[in-house]
């Protein structure tokens, strides 16, 4: 059967912060130019918003730059910070409260909002729309199209209907290609068409790894006497001694808190489980003080790019650009990536627009890297280039202190460049060289099991097609992975999706429970052989997040 095909003058790929900003400026200008430019943005979740999860607190500056009449256009920018809270967190029930001048200026939240980025990006969604743009939710972008001089022409959308074993059922439709003269990729962290374009075009040669985070979020429901609408709690320490990370919990609006956690995928202790990690952090008095009569309602878990400035690859390529998370624009040193997402889309779209005016299409946006080089984004990336390094070379304590020293005394602009050269899925150590961990069962009060977190997600993939976790060689993790890392994926996946399971003759295969799957993106980054591949799954399947 063949493809439909469609063009237009721009696919965005990805309706997060960085894709629906590009979309909104690129309409902007070409309105200012009295251009008529045709832009389609293109999302793998079900609904724009449903695949997005995010802290979030909000620095303001790029959309202040996108809309500055955000406030009379209802963008849902409404719980504003009023107090920063950090601890360090010494045992399971003892802490320490930091002042102002112990803890690195990046981290303090004067002026910035406490927001659900999928209400953020389903509110950019409707700019976008009412400027012209064209929204596809439910459609994943599957494969890339190469013109016949190398440069990318667009994206081929996932076919639907596919059996597990390949057969086409009743319901079969081949995907769509959607060509254009320039393909933008916002997929978000480990962007599965972006981790092939940097591969393709050597877009990362000459830098460091990039390196990687799992952020865990839930929303709870609490007392309203205990809630203080905009204060702003952050933690390091315990209970991560085989890792480095720290939690968060942010009062927004309606009652609600935002709680969660990040944990560096450096860690190299095998029978480490980030979830469990989480479960045991809200056990703290600092956290569970919030927690204590309120109702969990909401759970995901994603990865983020942390690794800054030395693994930020090349964005540019002929035919396109990687922007946003797909890149790795995240500034670490203030735990941010939406602002800088959105702003690397802004960019993005001044060079597309620049360049259909003068009627070029799928050359190289060189222009890109000076804007890029000139810009806010840039010099906060400079600024906190150290911090990640800093954090993996000293320690969580001592990287604390030297990040404190450089951000608030020395403004970022130390004189040295501390890289970090190893990659995260090599830092995993052998299972027999490190202790088991005991972690508590859940209460089912302030701590819960994967599969009612998973529950919470609101997950579901249509179960009768193809695996979209899939491995290089199927023979690794019983071979491999199972007696050197006692199958590490059976923890560091936060949805339950990988069970070594054991026959009554006492043969042992790795099933993998894809219908679990929140595409996260863990196995694809830390799976210390590399075998795990992720690939998008039919159109629409994945979490439905309601206001993550």
């Amino acid at each position: 059967m063949e493809r439909e095909s469609m063009e237009f003058d721009v696919v965005i790929v990805g309706a997060g912060p960085a894709g629906l900003s590009a979309a909104c400026k690129i309409m902007q200008l070409a309105q200012q130019n009295e251009q008529e430019l045709m832009v389609c943005v293109v999302e793998k979740g079900s609904e724009v918003g449903a695949h997005i999860l995010s802290g979030a607190v909000l620095d303001p500056v790029a959309m202040n730059e996108l809309f500055p009449d955000w406030k009379d256009k209802g963008a849902p920018l409404n719980t504003a910070v009023t107090e920063d809270h950090i601890y360090y967190l010494n045992s399971e029930t003892g802490a320490k409260k930091l002042p102002n001048f112990m803890t690195p200026k990046t981290m303090h939240n004067q002026g910035n909002y406490i927001v659900s980025m999928g209400n953020v990006c389903r509110w950019l969604a409707e700019q976008a729309e009412q400027l012209g743009v064209e929204v596809f939710p439910g459609f994943a972008a599957s494969e890339v199209i190469y013109n016949d001089d190398g440069s990318v022409g667009g994206v081929i959308t996932g076919d639907m209907g596919i059996a597990e074993n390949g057969d086409h059922k009743d319901s079969y439709m081949p995907g769509m290609e959607l060509r254009a003269k320039y393909t933008v990729f916002a997929e978000g962290c480990r962007g599965h068409l972006g981790k092939q374009l940097i591969s393709k075009f050597n877009l990362d040669e000459g830098k460091s790894p990039q390196h990687y985070g799992i952020g865990f979020k839930e929303i709870w429901d609490i007392d309203p006497e205990k809630h203080q609408e905009g204060l702003v709690v952050h933690t390091a320490g315990w209970p991560l001694s085989d890792a480095s990370g720290g939690s968060y919990l942010y009062h927004a609006e309606n009652n609600q808190v935002l709680v969660g956690i990040i944990i560096d995928l450096d860690y190299k202790n095998p029978h480490l489980s980030p979830f469990d990690e989480f479960q045991r952090v809200k056990q703290h008095p600092v956290l569970k003080q919030y927690l204590e009569g309120g109702k969990r309602v909401s759970y995901g878990a994603r990865a983020i790019a942390k690794g800054g400035l030395n693994s930020l690859p090349k964005m540019t390529f002929a035919g396109g650009l990687l922007i946003g998370c797909d890149a790795g624009t995240l500034n670490f040193a203030k735990i941010k990536g939406n602002h800088t997402a959105m702003k690397s889309g802004m960019m993005a779209a001044q060079s597309i627009v620049d360049a259909l005016k003068d009627n070029q299409a799928h050359t190289e946006l060189t222009d890109y890297t000076e804007k890029f080089e000139q810009s806010w984004l840039h010099e906060e990336l400079v600024k906190s280039r150290n911090f990640g390094p800093a954090m993996h070379k000293f320690g969580t304590f001592w990287g604390g202190a030297y990040n404190t020293f450089e951000q608030n005394i020395l403004g970022g602009r130390s004189f040295m460049n501390l890289r970090d050269e190893s990659t995260d899925h090599e830092s995993l150590g052998l299972a027999s060289e490190y202790n088991k961990i005991d972690y508590p069962k859940p209460d089912g009060v302030i701590s819960f099991d994967k599969l009612s977190s998973v529950f919470l997600s609101n997950t579901n993939h249509e179960e009768d097609q193809p695996c979209h976790l899939t491995l290089k060689d199927a023979s690794v993790p019983i071979e491999i992975n199972l007696p050197k890392y006692d199958e590490a994926a059976q923890r560091y996946c936060p949805a339950g999706v990988y069970e070594i399971v054991e026959s009554e003759q006492g043969e042992k295969r790795l099933q993998i429970n894809a219908q679990n799957c929140v595409h996260c993106k863990t196995c694809d980054i830390k799976d210390p052989t590399q075998n795990i591949v992720w690939v998008v799954p039919e159109g629409a399947g994945g979490p439905n997040y309601p206001n993550m």
